[in-house]
């Protein structure tokens, strides 16, 4: 789940960035592969004619009754004064480009695609990631999408090393994106993540090489671009206070990925057994 809405003035700010330890990373490894594990199984109940809130229900209940994790989204921003979230993941279909809330009604049909977005707390320590899906067979656009948008996070995870900068980052996303005409949504972001689910920095998945904030070994954040078939604009539902769908009514597509800095590049701490990309990625 992304955080509050992002600033691109965020980048001239000086700011405390948590520095982990190489025990603190193995802690978030371990919660992350667990996320990563709820993905892994909820994913052979993607199909038409299942709710989003039983595929809520099926998440919750392996995330509680058989990891003995901590539901990290369940009533999420009421602390800070919004709705509560009220569910265990985001569950964003089509046009939705992220925190979609489950809903009943709300029935998969042959040809949607779908995000799934889950955060577990395990001793204290989050993990972070979420992944698409396909409903039956979808059409050739949305699979290009889908795929253009982890080749595009996949790009900017391997722009991280230290002394590199969320600049190169941003830019290395950005890049893949709009060379397929696609866009990427400017106001929600990556964010740094450990005992806390949202800390500094705030990762843009656009931005200029050489710009914002320098990377050093032990930083841990998300990497998660957004991407819209169409335009980047956004809106934000005020009935719920959450879902953000794309404006044009235009598909989006997301993939997340928890990293961290290492001496000579990156550690990618949500990769399971079933990840699409456990050994290291098409992008």
């Amino acid at each position: 789940m992304q955080g509050a809405r992002c600033a691109a003035w965020f980048y001239g700010i000086v700011m405390a960035i948590k520095i982990k330890t190489a025990e603190e990373i193995e802690r978030l490894r371990v919660a992350g592969r667990l996320a990563a594990e709820v993905l892994d199984m909820i994913g052979a109940h993607v199909r038409a004619g299942v709710s989003t809130f039983e595929l809520d229900r099926l998440c919750h209940d392996y995330v509680v009754d058989v990891q003995g994790t901590v539901p990290a989204n369940v009533g999420y921003g009421a602390a800070k004064g919004r709705k509560a979230f009220p569910a265990t993941i985001c569950a964003s279909v089509n046009n939705v480009i992220c925190h979609g809330i489950p809903d009943r009604k709300a029935l998969l049909r042959d040809g949607d695609v779908l995000n799934i977005d889950v955060t577990v707390i395990k001793d204290g320590w989050h993990g972070d990631t979420s992944r698409m899906y396909t409903v039956g067979e979808t059409t050739a656009p949305a699979k290009h999408l889908i795929a253009t948008t982890h080749r595009a996070m996949w790009a900017g995870i391997r722009a991280v090393k230290p002394g590199a900068t969320l600049g190169d980052v941003g830019a290395a996303i950005q890049k893949v994106v709009e060379s397929e005409r696609f866009s990427v949504v400017r106001e929600y972001c990556g964010h740094g993540i450990g005992r806390v689910y949202h800390e500094e920095p705030q990762v843009l998945h656009y931005g200029k090489p050489g710009s914002g904030v320098r990377l050093v070994r032990g930083m841990t954040f998300t990497i998660e671009p957004m991407v819209n078939a169409g335009k980047p604009d956004t809106y934000l539902s005020r009935k719920d206070g959450w879902t953000v769908v794309t404006t044009d009514g235009s598909l989006s597509a997301q993939w997340e990925h928890m990293v961290a800095v290492t001496d000579d590049g990156f550690d990618v701490l949500t990769i399971s057994e079933g990840s699409p990309d456990r050994d290291g990625g098409p992008g």
